[in-house]
């Protein structure tokens, strides 16, 4: 018999301890500007940066008033949407299951929305404009690997546009809280990549790091001046690069190559807006009860809902590279 998708065993042993779930870290929440919009407000927020004046060159003439300067701004806004999902459950289920369903699919929808917000920055960074590619001029050609060159290039492309290298991050809880780390540039990129980086006479995996203090949830190593941090959710565009033969790259369709994107932050390039704390998610827990629709009191939900946004505040300051992987 089968319960709501939901089959209970009843013969064979069952491990109670359940299996763990793959669920990648959410990675790219911890190196923005957070902020969070109160409820009961507004859906849009407004970033705002005064712009720099330029060097004054010019000597003061005697007692002559030089002209002032006009104070300049720019304003980036983002606007909240809305996201959510919901699982059933039945009377049967929470009387007879032998699993705690119930605490189960509160995990399970708890890890769904962390992903869900991940992958949705993911989408937002990887549309920058400040762009590097391994081999030729455009994505089309991209089917070489990464190298130390390369990240050399990204690093000085950084610096002369003068972004800041990043010195804290966010800390996973339920408040929005920093925590200290040595001053690098963060380089966020699908595990596909680990061995091409791993293979760079410049890399230096984090266990071999003189101290772990300040280490990046889900840092796997360095190169350089870059930190290095694998997220599964910056997916390739499949089959977008040149021939996958000549450099032997993995590519969807044996032709042409994937193209990964290598996204590398300096300081306060992007935002991610929530509405209220606790990372912007409820929980919603409706046991079986009563109703017109259901006298019998059978059916209950559980769910989560939560409002949010990503927006890029500099463009300058961070870069994407665009690489193949090694087969």
């Amino acid at each position: 018999m089968i319960y709501n998708d939901i089959s209970p065993r009843t013969q064979a042993h069952v491990d109670r301890r359940l299996l763990t779930r793959a669920v990648p870290n959410n990675i790219l929440g911890q190196f923005g500007q957070v902020r969070t919009i109160p409820s009961k407000n507004t859906k849009t927020i407004q970033f705002r940066r005064y712009n720099k004046l330029a060097a004054t060159t010019t000597p003061l003439a005697e007692g002559v008033t030089p002209t002032a300067s006009t104070l300049t701004k720019t304003d980036v806004s983002s606007t909240l949407s809305q996201y959510g999902n919901y699982i059933w459950v039945t009377d049967i289920i929470l009387d007879t299951h032998e699993d705690p369903v119930l605490r189960e699919s509160i995990d399970v929808l708890g890890e769904q929305a962390g992903e869900s917000y991940d992958v949705l920055r993911a989408g937002v960074l990887k549309a920058g404009t400040n762009v590097l590619y391994t081999n030729g001029t455009a994505r089309s050609a991209v089917n070489s690997v990464v190298t130390a060159g390369l990240l050399r290039t990204a690093v000085r492309t950084l610096k002369r546009q003068e972004a800041k290298a990043i010195t804290s991050i966010v800390k996973a809880g339920p408040n929005v809280t920093t925590s200290p780390i040595p001053p690098a540039y963060v380089a966020v990129c699908h595990a596909d990549l680990q061995p091409d980086l791993e293979a760079l006479a410049t890399w230096v995996p984090a266990y071999k790091y003189a101290s772990t203090q300040g280490l990046i949830n889900g840092e796997a190593g360095s190169a350089g001046e870059i930190r290095f941090v694998f997220d599964n959710n910056l997916t390739p565009w499949a089959d977008a690069g040149g021939a996958a033969s000549t450099n032997v790259t993995i590519s969807t369709s044996g032709t042409s190559s994937d193209v990964y994107p290598v996204l590398i932050f300096g300081r306060d390039a992007y935002g991610v807006v929530e509405l209220s704390g606790k990372s912007a998610v409820s929980t919603y827990v409706n046991n079986p009860k009563p109703v017109d629709s259901d006298p019998l009191a059978q059916r209950g939900t559980v769910g989560w809902k939560g409002y949010h946004a990503a927006v890029i505040l500099q463009d300058l300051w961070m870069l994407r590279i665009e690489a193949a992987a090694k087969g």
